[in-house]
């Protein structure tokens, strides 16, 4: 068993994600505007500021030994809220990245995400592309943002679905806006990377003058039907003992789905293409596995051992400021996830 982790207080934005290096023994955090790293047995030893977007879900790359998440920058309630309670003037553009933390510079607090030399970020155009596209509603009134696209959020390295092989690959999960007049944005959608020729699109990120450098296109799209979810998938994880995907998300509210706030992709399975409920074309589906969870934590960090074991955030508002608990699980085949006591 492991002990629980407690993150420490971290100012007003709530934990977003967790990753873990357990080779090296270390937990990291992302505070939305902020990363922190620390030991597993919670012992802060370095943190990166600086950031004006909304960094979400984070992973880490066994190939490389850094931490990846998702960050936006958009001109929505969620960024403009931030903008104004850090004051600082609202983003350039809409503009979507992977950032490319290299962890293992990370060595004190504070370190600046722009100035220090920490970390790199890879521009998404594919997702800019769907937030400031287009969909249509019931009425069949053109509404914004194509598939209910927020951005992004859940992040996730994995095998592609079905294959024989275990090549890692990134997977990027929208975020998608809760909207009840829609019936085109009732899919997850999921952004599959190749990263191992990452390094000619990473650059240091001025966020006063941000660049476009990334994959024109990501090697797949991929669709989950879910049903709508609120602001999409929060945590993605791959997990090898369950052989899947787990998408901890807000339940969304239209009654004819069951809104689950955990749901899991069959990774022994290929995608199919197929035409895509509420929406007039086709596109490359993956399996959900029937079981129904209702575990309710997840959206705020899952971390899966790969071998029956995991660590699972709950967040808390302390009076010093927002923190988290990081607590440890197995795998029950009857319950889910049962704490590790």
């Amino acid at each position: 068993m492991q002990n629980a982790i407690f993150t420490g207080t971290h100012g007003n934005y709530h934990i977003q994600g967790i990753a873990v290096d357990p080779a090296k023994g270390y937990i990291y955090y992302s505070f939305t505007t902020q990363l922190i790293k620390a030991r597993l047995d919670g012992t802060i030893v370095g943190s990166v500021q600086g950031l004006h977007g909304h960094l979400g879900c984070i992973d880490f790359n066994e190939a490389d030994g850094k931490v990846y998440g998702s960050l936006e920058y958009k001109n929505d309630i969620i960024v403009t809220g931030m903008h104004q309670d850090l004051g600082i003037s609202l983003p350039p553009e809409n503009a979507f990245y992977i950032t490319v933390f290299d962890v293992d510079k990370i060595d004190r607090l504070n370190m600046d995400a722009e100035r220090d030399g920490v970390m790199t970020a890879v521009y998404l155009p594919t997702v800019v592309e769907d937030y400031d596209g287009t969909g249509t509603n019931l009425a069949g009134e053109t509404v914004p943002h194509r598939y209910g696209c927020s951005g992004i959020d859940g992040t996730a390295f994995g095998p592609m679905p079905g294959a024989a092989d275990d090549k890692q690959y990134l997977f990027v999960a929208y975020g998608i806006y809760s909207d009840m007049t829609r019936g085109d944005n009732d899919h997850q959608v999921l952004l599959c990377y190749d990263t191992s020729d990452w390094s000619s699109y990473a650059q240091p990120l001025q966020q006063t003058n941000m660049h476009h450098s990334g994959p024109r296109q990501p090697l797949e799209k991929f669709f989950v039907y879910t049903g709508n979810t609120t602001y999409g998938v929060q945590n993605l994880e791959y997990d090898r003992y369950t052989h899947g995907y787990f998408m901890a998300v807000y339940p969304g509210v239209k009654p004819q789905f069951p809104n689950c706030p955990l749901m899991q992709i069959d990774a022994s399975v290929p995608p199919i293409k197929s035409p895509l409920t509420g929406l007039d074309e086709t596109g490359m589906c993956l399996a959900l596995k029937t079981t129904n969870w209702r575990f309710p934590h997840g959206s705020t960090g899952l971390y899966a051992y790969g071998d029956g074991r995991y660590l699972i955030s709950q967040n808390y508002m302390a009076r010093t400021g927002q923190c988290g608990l990081i607590l440890p699980y197995v795998y029950d085949e009857k319950h889910g996830f049962v704490l590790d006591v």
